[in-house]
């Protein structure tokens, strides 16, 4: 593995937990939103980060066949899905989006689990900026080693 394909999976990883925390960021200020376009509540989103990594039997067969290897490894987030569990109902019938009863429905969006998925996203975006600071301080000292 080289320092180049060392740095991509570093910066993969970043990019796709500074998504992570866009999208709590999204459903943090949505939180008590009512009415969207498609005309019911909110629904708090959720992202779906998935490995992009070759398999062993493709980077194999294609080292067996004197082709360069070049893994493309890292995090990719393939989706954003909309959370589909119960919204909540709060009474408030002075509201103008309350039904006959004088309930709204409000977004199924919980603070804590947001503050704690930012929190680790945050986290992990760290620890990818430590390695991505490792890996350019080595190829610094390689080159150094050849002066």
């Amino acid at each position: 593995m080289s320092f180049l394909s060392s740095l991509n999976i570093s910066a993969s990883g970043m990019t796709a937990q500074r998504m992570r925390l866009d999208v709590a960021a999204e459903n943090v200020a949505n939180i008590e939103t009512t009415r969207t376009e498609s005309g019911g509540p909110y629904r708090r989103k959720m992202i779906v980060l998935q490995a992009k990594d070759d398999s062993f039997r493709e980077v194999l067969s294609r080292t067996m066949a004197g082709k360069s290897v070049q893994t493309h490894a890292g995090v990719q987030a393939t989706q954003i899905l909309d959370d589909e569990t119960e919204l909540k109902a709060v009474y408030e019938p002075d509201h103008p989006d309350a039904d006959e009863n004088g309930y709204v429905r409000m977004p199924n969006i919980d603070m804590v689990k947001e503050i704690t998925d930012s929190m680790a996203a945050s986290r992990s975006y760290e620890a990818n900026i430590t390695a991505f600071n490792a890996i350019k301080l080595m190829a610094q000292k390689a080159l150094e080693l050849g002066k």
